[in-house]
């Protein structure tokens, strides 16, 4: 079972953070990404944790936006996927920060 949540986090830089973002997390997680394009996956095991199946972030980056995609095997999972992922968005964004995430239930 996937639970998955979306949002647009209004930014003038979305590609810049996107990069950012993948660059941090490709030197211990699986990371694929081009400036417009970019895919995490969190082990399901990572950092101790015992998760039903590996979550996955997808962000798109857009002109006046950074469009944000988790996917999760829990409730829980995904909640702390929102929050690892707008607390390290964050810290890149700092002269804008706190960035909006408007979560939806996909």
């Amino acid at each position: 079972m996937t639970i998955s949540a979306t949002a647009s986090v209004p930014t003038a830089h979305a590609s810049k953070y996107l990069q950012q973002l993948c660059k941090h997390w490709q030197h211990n997680l699986t990371v694929e990404f081009t400036p417009e394009h970019g895919t995490v996956t969190f082990p399901r095991d990572a950092r101790g944790a015992d998760w039903p199946g590996n979550g996955l972030a997808t962000l798109d980056a857009g002109a006046d936006t950074l469009a944000v995609r988790l996917d999760a095997s829990s409730e829980a999972q995904l909640e702390g996927l929102k929050g690892v992922l707008a607390r390290h968005l964050d810290r890149f964004a700092f002269r804008e920060a706190p960035l909006t995430f408007d979560w939806q239930a996909v």
